[in-house]
């Protein structure tokens, strides 16, 4: 094989960069065009890069606090976007 799963993994976080910057982007342009500042879509580019980050996580030299770290993250922007939605579903708002 020419790739190890590892380098699988670096090109996939690599990827996974580009996406982010193309949602840094988005959120650049919608912001100055509305008077609304687009807190979902802010939320969600966050939830990319913690995805992105634990994707290329070297548990080898991982301590357990940094893991739930991450996790205690992961959970407070799920949450976060979540309520996001159900409240835009409420009031008939979407991104």
């Amino acid at each position: 094989m020419l790739l190890n799963i590892n380098d699988i993994f670096y090109t996939f976080g690599a990827f996974m960069a580009v996406l982010i910057a193309v949602e840094i982007f988005i959120n650049i342009r919608l912001y100055p065009g509305t008077n609304v500042f687009p807190v979902q879509l802010v939320v969600a580019t966050a939830l990319m890069a913690i995805a992105r980050k634990v994707i290329v996580l070297d548990f080898d030299t991982l301590i357990p606090m940094y893991l739930l770290g991450i996790a205690a993250t992961t959970l407070a922007l799920g949450v976060t976007y979540r309520l996001l939605k159900q409240s835009n579903q409420d009031h008939g708002w979407h991104d």
